[in-house]
Parts: C-alpha cells; sequence; structure tokens
C-alpha cells in the first residue's frame, strides 16, 4: 500500500467501493469543492462521479450545497465514524424487523419438514468440535463468559490472552457470576511468560478483587475455562487446550463442548487441584 492509496485503503473498511473511498479520501484533503474538479483530482470519471457522491450523501458522509454549480463538504471524520455505526445499526434493525415479519411463514413451512425428517432417527449428542486457536478460540471463550450464570473456572499458564476476554469477564463479574483462575506456577515458566504472569496477577488483584486466584505447584496437563458445571452433569461448557510442547500454537485447535458430564469431570479435577495442589497468590509473589 503505497502513501496516496493508505486513506482510501482505510475508508473502504467502511464498506465503500473503490471509488467511493477514492472520492471521500480526496474530499477531506481538499474540503469544500465541486463534482469536476474532484473528478480530475480523484482520478474518477466524469459520468461516474455524481452518483458516487450521491451515494456518499446518502449514507451521511457528505454535505451537499446547492448551487451552480452544487458544492460537496465532507462531514468531520468523527462524524462519518458516528454515521457508519447508525448506518449499520439502521441496516441490522430493517434485516431483524424483516426476519419478524417472516417468522410465522418460515416457522410454518420448514416446522414440519424438520420434525417429519427427525422422526425414528435416534439423537446423539456431539461429545466436542474443534475451533483454532486465536480469535476463534478466544470468541468462544467470551461467549462462555457471556452465557454463565454460576461460575467460570480458568486453568493457564500466565493468562496471556486476558485483555482480550476482559469486557466478557468484567460484565460476568457484574452480573454476580464467581471466577477462579488457576495459574501454572511460575517455576514451571520461562522468564518471559513470568513477566506476562507476573504483570497480568497484578493487574487482576487490584482491578477484579473478587476474583479467586490459585498457582498449580504441578504442572497441568491442559488449559482452558469452563462455566456452570454441575454434579448432575445437566448444565455446562468448556473449552480447553492439552499441552502439546512441539505444536505451534498456531498450528493448534482447543475442543469445546457442553456435555454435561465432562464438565463435571473438569470440575472434579479443578477442585482437587485447587485444594490440594495449589497456593493463593501472597504466597507466591511475596
Amino acid at each position: 500500500m503505497t502513501g496516496d492509496d493508505a486513506p482510501a485503503a482505510v475508508l473502504e473498511r467502511l464498506e465503500l467501493t473503490e471509488y467511493e473511498a477514492t472520492a471521500l479520501a480526496e474530499l477531506l484533503a481538499l474540503g469544500r469543492t465541486t463534482a469536476p474538479d474532484l473528478s480530475e483530482a480523484a482520478g474518477i470519471p466524469k459520468a461516474r462521479i455524481y452518483g458516487v457522491l450521491d451515494a456518499l450523501a446518502d449514507r451521511g458522509y457528505v454535505k451537499i450545497i446547492p448551487g451552480r454549480p452544487k458544492h460537496y463538504q465532507p462531514k468531520p471524520p468523527e462524524r462519518i465514524l458516528e454515521r457508519a455505526v447508525e448506518n449499520e445499526r439502521q441496516a441490522f434493525e430493517r434485516y431483524r424487523q424483516d426476519v419478524e415479519a417472516m417468522r410465522e411463514e418460515f416457522l410454518e413451512t420448514f416446522e414440519p419438514m424438520y420434525e417429519q425428517a427427525s422422526e425414528d432417527v435416534t439423537p446423539t449428542e456431539e461429545l466436542f468440535w474443534v475451533v483454532d486457536v486465536g480469535e476463534p478460540s478466544e470468541e468462544e471463550t467470551r461467549s462462555l463468559y457471556r452465557n454463565a450464570e454460576d461460575s467460570v473456572s480458568v486453568i493457564t499458564k500466565s493468562f496471556e490472552y486476558f485483555e482480550r476476554v476482559e469486557p466478557a469477564l468484567a460484565d460476568a463479574l457484574e452480573r454476580g457470576v464467581d471466577v477462579d483462575v488457576l495459574f501454572l506456577h511460575p517455576s514451571h515458566l520461562d522468564e518471559s511468560n513470568r513477566a506476562v504472569q507476573r504483570d497480568i496477577v497484578a493487574y487482576v488483584r487490584e482491578t477484579y478483587p473478587e476474583v479467586d486466584l490459585r498457582f498449580s505447584r504441578e504442572q497441568l496437563p491442559w488449559r482452558g475455562t469452563f462455566a456452570d458445571p454441575s454434579m448432575d452433569y445437566e448444565t455446562g461448557r468448556a473449552i480447553l487446550l492439552v499441552e502439546e510442547r512441539d505444536v505451534p500454537l498456531s498450528m493448534r485447535q482447543a475442543a469445546v463442548t457442553e456435555n454435561g458430564s465432562f464438565v463435571a469431570g473438569l470440575e472434579r479435577f479443578f477442585e482437587l487441584v485447587w485444594e490440594y495442589e495449589a497456593t493463593d497468590p501472597d504466597a507466591v509473589l511475596d
């Protein structure tokens, strides 16, 4: 990306066409101008420039000033971003209303088909499904926090991904969800991970004192997060990653499960380590 086309490329992320992004970028640089002058400056054919400017005006990014000739003036960048969000909100609301309008017809059409196809089929529950480590696994973790009702338990080396799940964790705490975090003892970490862990632990203790923290003195065979386990095996959801030292993180996958029995087993493992093999932060950090 060159310096000349970088602003237009940023604007394309607002779901603008190439011509629209180029025109708006040039207009922001020029200020108030006419369509022919903008056409020449931006390299957009004159046959297209009026349609492009009308589209930008319809989105609320450009003000049309009547006259002979008409002038076009860009809205301030902050206002453009506000309009972009509002446009998406309105589009989603229209989509939601369209879906609601078709709900009765949709269900009347497809529910009998689904029920007929499901007859005489023995239901089976998928024990696991997998997601790539990184943004997909972090989104599953955020979803777990967002849907938790009673408790969330975390097993982690250093909680290095904390910043990316923090808003969801904070929301869970606001709803009264109990959060326990079991770290791997820093003696099992290299210096880089120890530093990350030290900073995260200090931040969590100061910002979220209601979160309980402990450190496992022994190595842990897996890392992950699980929520709302029950000993009647009826509820629970988890995402976990087994220890694979020789496999790069970018090539690994995390397992997700909603099997209540399995999540209850994870909870039992967590409780045993927490009670008998873990120590509190003061004993580690002092």
